[in-house]
């Protein structure tokens, strides 16, 4: 268990939040979101120690083991897979290796036989014996072969050493188990495992996260920051949204009676109640929410920038037609004669091997070429892509974001400019800020910005959502909801892959897989054929 009193925390002379009063309890997972720069992950830092408070107190049980996801990526270098996997007990790393220094001694005294003899009695306590099939345990529900337990982490790339990092901070069982964003860098099929992994969880977790999936699927409360506040708040991040937007609704119709906006609460609540998820989260959550006032629920001050899509002009039948597509990158045949038709309204996601998908889409937008085969596009079809690495329309570039824009845009006018940057959340002065000084969230507006000024009836989109916050996320999931032309789509993202897509491409080992039909169908199928 968790308990915060009274905290208070300014940064910089800025006030991030005060009079933060919470409980986190064994047995519940709880996703801490706000939007950037509301101070999520130093939240997690004054939990785990890091930092310290400007005021008020946190209290952990004493003998209560922490885990905390690890951010450095190159700390681990030197040591092989399983040592830096046990290193996520401390405790027990140190008693192995002093255990087997012991052991490695050529004169072997009566005084280390004592000592060997307390060590395997702690080792043997703290289920050591078990620690290797543990971490197997996790690294393969990660994606990994067994064999990598015995590489060096420094020979990983790093998307394989932040997951490394995770089965580090999940292994021997902690009580209490920090996480932040711990889905970057999975794909689809690492998260769903972690997903499970923490669903049923016996001790206390907390995640910052921008997947709303996954904040769906294991979260049984919600931390929010805002207004320089931390509330919690009953339920997964889709009861906290729909009732922050219910709320706002209600805030601005302030004529209506009390009596129907309470009935409209209590419909509203009644059927997040009865909402199917895990079986034990479901009872604990549907006691809460039964008991749930108007007051309890939130009201937000997030901003969400509008992303919509208009096409000039509708494609024809024909959209796009591949046949024996192959490419090789670093030696490596990642795309093996790739063919497949795109028809008419079909919004595709790509899954499996990112790099082959990622070389198709380059292929796709004239920017890489193919070893062989070859793609057709329809005649009339226009197209906006959106690449993995941005950075080109960015580095070397001093102009400001409005003159940015003014490259891409048919009406040069800054009303209108500044009408636009607006709607994607650039207001005042922040229109003249130069581009290559932008963060990552706010070249990412950039882009969408420049492919919605083109009215393009074909989207391409290559991870889309990196360094987007959920406000930002929702807009776009919306957004491709919306769009009536074509999309082809490659994400992480759990929630936008199954609301957008009405068909799924797997590329894996440089052959294609197609399946017409949703996301949880695909992997209904993929199952199936797996037992």
């Amino acid at each position: 268990m968790i308990q915060v009193n009274d905290l208070s925390f300014q940064f910089g002379g800025q006030l991030l939040f005060k009079n933060v009063d919470l409980k986190f309890t064994p047995g519940n997972c709880y996703g801490i979101i706000g939007a950037n720069g509301a101070g999520k992950s130093t939240f997690l830092k004054l939990l785990c120690g890091e930092l310290e408070p400007t005021g008020g107190s946190i209290s952990i049980p004493e003998e209560t083991r922490m885990s905390v996801l690890k951010q450095n990526h190159f700390a681990y270098d030197d040591f092989t897979v399983l040592d830096t996997v046990i290193m996520g007990n401390e405790t027990l790393y140190e008693i192995m290796k002093e255990k087997d220094a012991i052991y490695a001694k050529e004169d072997f005294t009566d005084e280390d036989g004592i000592r060997a003899s307390e060590l395997e009695y702690k080792f043997a306590e703290m289920n050591g014996w078990e620690a290797e099939s543990d971490a197997s345990r996790l690294v393969q529900g990660l994606g990994f072969s067994e064999d990598v337990l015995y590489t060096v982490m420094g020979e990983l790339k790093e998307s394989e050493k932040v997951k490394i990092l995770l089965a580090q901070a999940l292994f021997g069982n902690p009580e209490i188990i920090l996480l932040d964003e711990p889905t970057n860098g999975l794909d689809l099929a690492a998260t769903a495992w972690l997903e499970d992994f923490l669903a049923d969880y016996f001790g206390t977790v907390l995640v910052v996260s921008h997947d709303r999936h996954f904040l769906n699927n294991v979260c049984t409360g919600i931390v929010d920051i805002d207004y320089s506040e931390i509330k919690m708040y009953v339920g997964n991040y889709e009861f906290w949204y729909e009732s922050s937007q219910l709320i706002q609704r209600m805030i601005k119709q302030q004529n209506k009676k009390n009596e129907e906006k309470i009935r409209e609460l209590q419909t509203f609540i009644s059927r997040f109640s009865a909402n199917r998820s895990k079986s034990r989260q479901a009872t604990s959550r549907r006691k809460l929410l039964d008991k749930l006032t108007i007051e309890e629920l939130p009201a937000s001050s997030r901003r969400y920038p509008f992303i919509g899509f208009d096409m000039d002009r509708e494609a024809g039948k024909d959209i796009l037609t591949v046949e024996g597509l192959e490419k090789t990158v670093n030696g490596v045949k990642v795309l093996d004669g790739i063919s497949f038709t795109a028809r008419k309204g079909d919004k595709i996601a790509f899954v499996g091997d990112e790099i082959a998908i990622t070389t198709l889409f380059g292929i796709l937008n004239d920017e890489i070429e193919p070893d062989a085969g070859h793609f057709k596009w329809g005649i009339s079809t226009t197209r906006s892509y959106f690449p993995h690495d941005n950075s080109a329309y960015f580095d070397g570039h001093e102009e400001s974001i409005l003159d940015w824009m003014r490259a891409y845009s048919k009406d040069q006018t800054e009303t209108y400019l500044r009408g636009f940057l607006g709607r994607m959340l650039f207001s005042g002065e922040s229109v003249f800020k130069p581009v290559n000084v932008l963060s990552g969230g706010e070249k990412v507006r950039c882009m969408f910005s420049r492919m919605m000024l083109f009215g393009s009836n074909v989207l391409l989109l290559d991870q889309p959502t990196d360094h987007l916050d959920l406000e930002s996320i929702t807009a776009v999931n919306q957004g491709l909801d919306h769009f009536k032309g074509n999309v082809f789509l490659a994400t992480h993202d759990f929630e936008m892959v199954s609301t957008v897509a009405n068909r799924i491409i797997e590329i894996r080992d440089g052959k294609l897989f197609d399946y017409d039909g949703p996301y949880q169908d695909f992997l209904d199928h993929k199952k199936a054929q797996a037992q």
